[in-house]
């Protein structure tokens, strides 16, 4: 029970409102009612039970509930996450779900492969097939064993070169404000202005040529062409042979200080004689050096057929790169490096540590191709700015 508090009089002259004896009893029982909570002096007249609901409910009530509420609310904010918060906790799950099950059915459909693959040879026919084309074609006479040390120079430009090449078509192509712009000395305002991860890309592109120009001229010269380039139409069959035994696992003999069996021969012709011609082609197309006016060209050789062709044939290179690398280490990489880059048919680790002493410049320009060091040097042939 507690008095109510009192006001001004309700009239001239009067007393004050409520009367002194008008009182509020707290009870969880009694009924409001509707009359006493609009007529004080009824509540002072009435029984203190059903006072009771009609003040706790008209005065405590919308006192309290407010309160909780405000303090109810930005606790369940702080506990339930954003919707966007929520679908960006979602999306790294779903990916790295959807990267674990697809390496998971590659597993399967690998070993599935080898099993099947490994019981096909045991059939007669198999049999017959891999005896008649044991998986490489003899070379023509007078071929030269090894490799000589323009050929470990221009493999390891290339490596340097192609490397860096995707690294840097990959940062153009995903690219959404560059980092900074470049602009040919020769040309006149903004024209001809691109930015500079195309510069590099580019100017790698132009090194890239050059440096293939020069093998493929040695490769001519010198007579190394005749392990490269097919010189009978068994090289097919032999490449089917030779891809069969290495998804069976029961792997061709490997000697490539004197010969390359078929597939590794198709492989390399394709590599320099098809794709490398594709990608320069391609990329001269979206360059800046292709002739904007020359409207019977463009419409002879639209820009769009080049952007179809060159982002395929650098994943054909990523491919290329990467199962070379895996069957040079997995047939023997001391010999297969020592080939290489030793210059010498032995099983030790000397080509090991030339090609490790490489790979830390690759790696090295690799972290180095910023635009803090990139802007220097393309400031030497042309203006960089910022935008």
């Amino acid at each position: 029970m507690r008095l109510l508090r009192r006001g001004l009089p309700r009239v001239t002259g009067g007393e004050a409102w409520p009367p002194e004896t008008a009182v509020v009893v707290a009870s969880d029982t009694a009924p409001e009612s509707p009359v006493a909570a609009e007529n004080p002096v009824v509540a002072a007249s009435q029984p203190a039970s059903s006072e009771a609901p009609r003040k706790d409910a008209e005065v405590s009530a919308p006192e309290e509930a407010p309160a909780q509420q405000e303090t109810e609310a930005p606790a369940r904010a702080a506990m339930e996450p954003a919707p966007a918060e929520e679908a960006k906790a979602r999306k790294p799950r779903s990916r790295t779900t959807k990267l674990l099950l697809g390496a998971l059915g590659l597993l399967v459909v690998a070993l599935a492969a080898v099993f099947f693959t490994r019981w096909l040879v045991t059939l007669g026919f198999m049999q017959d097939f891999l005896q008649a084309y044991p998986g490489e074609t003899p070379l023509p006479a007078g071929t030269e064993q090894g490799f000589p040390a323009w050929v470990q120079w221009q493999h390891f430009f290339n490596f340097f070169l192609i490397v860096l090449i995707i690294r840097s078509g990959l940062q153009v192509r995903s690219q959404t404000r560059p980092p900074g712009y470049w602009t040919p000395k020769w040309s006149k305002g903004s024209d001809g202005k691109i930015s500079i991860n195309l510069w590099f890309h580019q100017a790698l592109d132009i090194l890239w040529l050059l440096n293939g120009v020069v093998f493929v001229v040695l490769l001519f010269v010198t007579g190394h062409w005749a392990r490269l380039v097919p010189t009978t139409w068994e090289v097919f069959p032999n490449a089917l042979s030779a891809f069969i035994q290495y998804v069976s696992l029961d792997w061709p003999t490997e000697n490539g200080w004197v010969n390359y069996n078929s597939l590794q021969m198709l492989a390399y012709f394709v590599t320099i004689f098809i794709a490398a011609p594709l990608a320069a082609i391609s990329g001269a197309r979206m360059s800046g050096i292709w002739p904007k006016d020359a409207k019977a060209l463009n419409r002879a050789y639209p820009v769009e057929w080049a952007r179809a062709v060159h982002f395929p044939v650098m994943l054909y290179f990523v491919v290329f790169i990467i199962g070379h690398v895996a069957l040079v280490f997995a047939t023997g990489a001391l010999r297969n490096l020592n080939h290489m880059y030793g210059g010498q048919d032995a099983v030790n680790w000397a080509g090991f540590w030339i090609f490790f002493v490489s790979l830390l410049l690759v790696i090295g320009a690799w972290i180095a191709a910023r635009p803090i060091v990139l802007a220097p040097i393309a400031g030497l042939f042309g203006r960089v700015s910022s935008r």
